[in-house]
């Protein structure tokens, strides 16, 4: 199972590759275009974790998106009513991005234009930033889920 997980639209676009939970490739964005802390759809670093793994994009099984536009709707209303005048930016910055989130079809359809848009798009997951973040440690790490169940009941002991 191939998995690209993307880090798009937000500072320091990258792209990482698994196989079977085994990392494969990661790498920023920022490498290829020597702008730092590039933001933006990271084109270059999804070739490039492809080309490591030694597929075509229509190999993929999943796409995950480090990013959920849903996610802490309900905290993100409460901080626009206690702070309307940077509530109103951070929702206009926040229009704008969503709108490049959304054209994420269109990037990879430029991006490779022989592939399946259709295909591409089932395999496509927002996954909340956070658990993102949690998510590349935990499945680049050695451990086993068992493990890290017992790291944590121990740790609530003490």
């Amino acid at each position: 199972m191939y998995i690209l997980g993307l880090n798009a639209y937000h500072a320091d676009s990258s792209a990482a590759i698994f196989k079977d939970g085994e990392l494969i490739a990661a790498t920023e964005e920022e490498r290829f275009t020597r702008i730092k802390h590039w933001a933006g759809f990271p084109s270059q670093a999804i070739r490039f974790c492809l080309g490591e793994a030694g597929i075509e994009i229509d190999e993929l099984d999943f796409i995950a998106i480090g990013r959920d536009p849903k996610a802490k709707l309900l905290q993100k209303a409460l901080f626009v009513a206690k702070h309307p005048i940077a509530g109103i930016h951070n929702i206009l910055e926040r229009l704008k991005n969503r709108k490049a989130i959304t054209s994420l079809d269109a990037e990879f359809q430029t991006l490779f234009p022989k592939s399946n848009t259709d295909l591409i798009q089932k395999k496509i997951h927002f996954i909340e930033h956070h658990r993102a973040h949690l998510a590349s440690a935990f499945f680049a790490s050695p451990f086993e889920k068992e493990e890290v169940n017992e790291r944590q009941r121990r740790t609530k002991k003490k």
